[in-house]
């Protein structure tokens, strides 16, 4: 059984940086890629970005040269780092491994 775990949610200004953190229990193919979505209120969850097991990234268009997506093989952990942040990167963060399993969600609030 997989169980992903996320952390570095909260309350942050405009122009503020959190760092999300999602680590990942139990059986996890060695060939994977982890990643992470949002979901604002009344709108659909959208992709964020993702990460290979090779350290291959990519990004959405909203969040590129402002988030950094890593990870630690090591440690089954994938770190979404966030910076500039905005008003309308407001939302819930989920973190995935393959689109298979998911993350219970992390609250990220940007509000002065």
């Amino acid at each position: 059984q997989v169980q992903l775990v996320e952390s570095g949610g909260g309350l942050v200004q405009p122009g503020g940086s959190l760092r999300l953190s999602c680590a990942a229990s139990g059986s996890i193919f060695s060939r994977n890629v982890m990643g992470w979505y949002r979901q604002a209120p009344g709108k659909q969850r959208e992709w964020v970005a993702h990460i290979t097991n090779g350290g291959g990234t990519n990004y959405a268009d909203s969040v590129k040269g402002r988030f950094t997506i890593s990870r630690d093989n090591a440690k089954n952990t994938v770190y979404l780092q966030m910076n500039s942040l905005k008003p309308e990167d407001t939302a819930v963060y989920y973190c995935h491994v393959n689109h298979v399993y998911w993350g219970q969600g992390t609250q990220v609030t940007v509000s002065s």
